[in-house]
This record gives C-alpha cells, structure tokens and sequence, in this order.
C-alpha cells in the first residue's frame, strides 16, 4: 500500500532531531566532561543536541 501524495514529504530533509538516541546522549556528556567510565547509560539527564 502507498502513502497518498498529501502525506508524503518533498525534499526527503527530516531537520534536527529534538530526540537522541542513548549513544549520541553518551557521547555528548563525554564530550562535555559530564560522564564517568563505568558509569550506567541507564537514566541518563537530558541532554540538548549541539546544531
């Protein structure tokens, strides 16, 4: 089944993303100094995107 054309995007650009996934969150707050070797990924803060 196809999507009717009122549905479909043009270009195919999704944009920024608002939600990270858990290994892009990590990466941020080693980026940032904010993460501990051995610490748990789970429950990790909020944590904005940089763009």
């Amino acid at each position: 089944m196809s999507k009717h054309n009122s549905l479909k995007t043009s270009g195919g650009s999704t944009g920024n993303r608002s939600v990270l996934k858990r290994f892009e969150r990590v990466k941020i707050l080693k980026e940032r100094g904010q993460w501990k070797e051995g610490q748990s990924p789970v429950g990790l803060p909020k944590t904005k995107s940089e763009g």
